[in-house]
């Protein structure tokens, strides 16, 4: 099947959302996709705010981009947008490192108050870097994740669902991606 970059940009060790992005990398793993796990919050801050473009966790981030038939971004919403960390990766990638890549955009947060966020701040980032799709995102709030004292995720039935059917849009729109490009090739 495809590769699919999945990229968790938040801040936090403890995050909601980075457990969630890592949850569904399960799905789309049992789905047949090869899933290449990315915590921004792991790449160096002196890389990041420094816009060191030869520092090889930055190198190491680009190339993972470039390898990916498709990208799943996870971020928390802060003040209405995804977050900074996030932004100081997309800004260190080339203009067009989501070029002719199916992308899915995932947000959580704690009120329904940022829930276009998705639309208005990051799917305008995403579709300038040339994605070729980007799919129907879907926005989690943080009080339908709970995270047990053994780590294990559980997401409330409602969002789980709406969950379940963007990543398996997600699965199908990259299947069929792949399928043209090998066509093509």
């Amino acid at each position: 099947m495809a590769t699919v970059l999945s990229v968790s940009g938040s801040p936090s060790v403890n995050s909601r959302t980075a457990r969630l992005v890592r949850h569904l990398d399960l799905r789309l793993t049992a789905e047949g996709h090869e899933v290449l796990p990315l915590d921004v919050r792991t790449i160096p801050a002196e890389a990041l705010l420094g816009a060191d473009f030869r520092h090889p966790a930055i190198v190491e981030a680009t190339e993972l981009f470039a390898r990916a038939d498709g990208v799943v971004i996870g971020t928390p919403v802060y003040k209405a947008a995804y977050s900074g960390l996030l932004k100081a990766l997309l800004d260190l990638l080339p203009q067009y490192a989501l070029e002719g890549k199916t992308v899915l955009p995932l947000a959580t947060g704690g009120t329904t108050a940022h829930v276009l966020a998705i639309d208005y701040a990051l799917r305008p980032v995403l579709s300038s870097m040339g994605a070729a799709h980007i799919v129907q995102g879907w926005f989690t709030l943080d009080k339908d994740i709970t995270v047990g004292d053994d780590g294990t995720l559980t997401v409330a039935p409602g969002s789980a669902e709406a969950l379940a059917q963007v990543v398996d849009q997600f699965s199908v729109a990259l299947g069929s991606r792949t399928t043209l490009l090998a066509a093509a090739g």
